[in-house]
């Protein structure tokens, strides 16, 4: 069947396996463990900012168990230094967005602002927000919300060549498909990248 199709279904395949791969490294790349897969920023110890030191990830708790406030966010924004904030951006999921588009400052005004063209993203506070479903959705204690310079926080090792080895042999009459990609990944600046904790301490 796959030497006959007119459709061309191992370029389909190579698509989906691609899409695949993209979906494991941007979970990988937030939480996971480091084995066989990337270590992602969130599977590292955290400890509060006040007190923070290399080695940890800094968090800024909102105060409110489960819950975040305006002024959580303009502290997050502030505990990140002020050579990493002009290329910060937030990362949080899209319950946690849905929550925080609500936020207001003392004036009534949105903290979050909408892209001004198709294809640009949303602002909170005036810096981009990346909706990634891997980060923990609201409730107490989690470290829902990240914020920093991830071009410098963050280092991504990768082969950008996708292998796809096609087996007509071993399972007659299918074909096995077996694919590789390698790329790793780790925390590499930790003063780049802040959390905010939905807790009290």
């Amino acid at each position: 069947m796959l030497d006959d199709s007119a459709f061309d279904i191992e370029a389909w395949l190579a698509g989906r396996i691609a899409d695949k791969f993209s979906r494991a490294e941007a979970a990988a790349f937030i939480h996971g463990d480091g084995i066989d897969k990337p270590k992602g920023f969130l599977a590292h110890a955290t400890v509060d900012n006040v007190i923070w030191e290399w080695g940890n990830l800094g968090y800024v708790p909102t105060g409110v168990a489960g819950e975040i406030t305006a002024d959580a966010v303009v502290d997050l924004v502030y505990a990140l230094g002020a050579q990493y904030r002009a290329q910060a951006s937030f990362v949080m999921s899209s319950k946690t967005a849905g929550i925080v588009r609500k936020l207001k400052d003392l004036d009534g005004r949105f903290l979050w602002s909408d892209g001004m063209t198709q294809g640009q993203p949303a602002r909170l506070m005036g810096y981009p927000v990346l909706v990634a479903e891997d980060m923990p959705d609201p409730a107490t204690d989690a470290m829902a919300i990240a914020f920093g310079d991830f071009s410098a926080g963050y280092t991504v090792a990768e082969r950008p060549d996708l292998r796809i080895l096609r087996d007509p042999f071993s399972a007659k009459p299918h074909v096995l498909f077996y694919a590789t990609k390698r790329v790793g990944g780790d925390v590499s600046d930790f003063a780049a990248i802040k959390l905010l904790k939905f807790g009290t301490a």
